[in-house]
């Protein structure tokens, strides 16, 4: 046995027809009520004017003399040429039916008009209702005035209702289909637009849950990409796209730390036990092993501390103890760190400082940090030969310390990228590629700037901008109490 299907409106639909078609279903079936209303009120009152015009010519019998009224009246019916249209019927003073221009006796009908014009302030009066032969009928009675001889009598028109009534119904229904029509056409042309923002929507979702599930290479394809959905839909394929990047960032920046972190580690333990098994049997050995040891955990103490200060950096924590101080001490001794190290690859680094440069407010161990990274990658990423120089010199009101190397440079497309995290342009090199994001982060909360020029197969130059100190901050700095650590 089938089950039966359940239809579910829910979400954007649901809320449409809730709250737009509900408005226009309202609006549509208040107009159509105002719309019969009318119809009917303008139907009735063009027929009750039209049979007032067309018995105009009785109103001459308020002024004939009593003797003569009801031989007038005859001749009057006799010569109405609108019988097949409205029936006359003349009344006398004492309220009966005399003359009819239909021939028959009336007998004795309702005329609650003929009650009503009696008591009416105007002497006219109408009624709309439904005659002894269940005619829906309306009937209208002037009594003539009274001009001294007391009133002649009365004039009594009446008109079926019936063929108005089907005029009044026929438009009526015409109103209603075209109500319908309009719910239906808006219902469709408003399904139609639901579902060309429904569909790229649930499209959206089904993409966010991949994404959401490690998916990166899903896209999402809209026809039409002028409007806010193609807008969303760029958005979302850009946001993977970025996800999908930062994801082989991510995996890259991994495989990398867990080398620098292996590396080391697998020296230490093999110079280590190279050291024990040589204890008191070659103390040459022993020695270079604990220098090795103590080489590699001085390499690995420095990744630790790049890790740490880039969780710092991520949850705004990086403290940086500002002081005025002179630049040169810091970056000296950031050269002279790399100096055995150049001499061994047989690179030439060369340390080169104006003769005089002001002091700037700065954390010295943090800048000291940054130098030490720019010239690691420069001697790290030059090939063996090559040069190094690291040049200070004041310009501008500012302090610029540039370190250009002729190693292997960097491609043009990632230059804008380098200081990003997790970021390395060659993956051939060791690095965890968080030290120049740091480094950046280090250089903007001194207020300075870091500028990467380079040209692939050529060299890099790296600048660090920093600003020197105003007059009213070395002031303060001289009169401040020493920074306690």
């Amino acid at each position: 046995m089938l089950s039966p299907i359940n239809f579910k409106i829910k979400g954007v639909t649901k809320r449409w027809i809730t709250n737009v078609m509900s408005v226009v279903v309202g609006v549509v079936i208040i107009i159509e009520v105002v719309l019969g209303i009318f119809v009917h009120t303008y139907y009735t009152e063009t027929a009750r004017s039209r049979a007032n015009e067309l018995c105009q010519g009785f109103s001459p019998l308020a002024t004939v003399s009593k003797n003569e009224y009801v031989a007038k009246a005859r001749q009057y019916i006799e010569n109405f040429e609108h019988k097949d249209k409205v029936e006359v019927q003349i009344i006398d003073s004492k309220g009966k039916i005399i003359i009819t221009s239909n021939g028959f006796d009336p007998g004795n009908p309702k005329m609650v008009d003929y009650e009503n014009a009696l008591n009416s302030v105007n002497s006219t009066a109408s009624w709309v209702g439904t005659d002894e032969q269940g005619e829906k009928i309306m009937a209208q009675t002037t009594v003539f005035g009274d001009y001294g001889e007391g009133s002649n009598g009365a004039i009594r028109w009446l008109i079926s209702l019936d063929t108005v009534n089907e005029h009044i119904l026929w438009i009526i229904v015409l109103c209603i289909l075209i109500g319908i029509g309009i719910i239906i056409l808006t219902a469709m042309t408003g399904f139609y637009f639901i579902k060309s923002i429904v569909r790229p929507v649930r499209e959206v979702s089904g993409v966010a849950r991949k994404m959401a599930m490690g998916d990166f290479k899903s896209r999402l394809e809209v026809e039409k990409k002028d409007d806010e959905i193609g807008e969303l839909c760029d958005a979302i394929n850009y946001m993977a796209s970025e996800l999908g990047q930062a994801e082989n960032v991510k995996n890259s920046f991994i495989s990398s730390v867990s080398h620098e972190l292996r590396t080391p580690l697998t020296a230490i333990r093999g110079w280590g036990e190279t050291a024990k098994m040589s204890l008191g049997f070659d103390d040459k050995l022993v020695a270079k092993g604990i220098d090795v040891i103590l080489s590699e955990a001085d390499r690995l103490s420095g990744l630790v501390e790049d890790l740490l200060d880039f969780s710092r950096m991520q949850s705004g924590r990086l403290s940086i103890n500002m002081c005025l101080m002179d630049l040169v001490p810091s970056l000296r001794e950031a050269c002279d760190m790399y100096l055995e190290v150049a001499k061994q690859r047989n690179i030439k680094l060369d340390f080169v400082c104006a003769s005089e440069t002001k002091s700037i407010m700065g954390d010295a161990g943090r800048l000291k940090q940054v130098f030490i990274n720019i010239i690691d990658n420069a001697v790290k990423y030059s090939n063996d030969g090559g040069s190094v120089l690291v040049d200070c010199h004041e310009e501008e009101h500012c302090i610029h310390v540039r370190v250009s190397d002729t190693g292997v440079g960097i491609p043009e497309q990632d230059i804008d990228r380098v200081k990003e995290k997790f970021f390395k342009s060659n993956t051939t090199v060791r690095g965890s590629g968080i030290g120049l994001a740091v480094a950046d982060e280090i250089v903007k909360q001194h207020n300075g700037l870091i500028f990467v020029e380079s040209k692939e197969g050529v060299g890099t130059t790296v600048t660090v901008v920093l600003p020197i100190a105003e007059a009213k901050e070395a002031t303060e700095s001289n009169t401040a109490p020493p920074l306690e650590n």
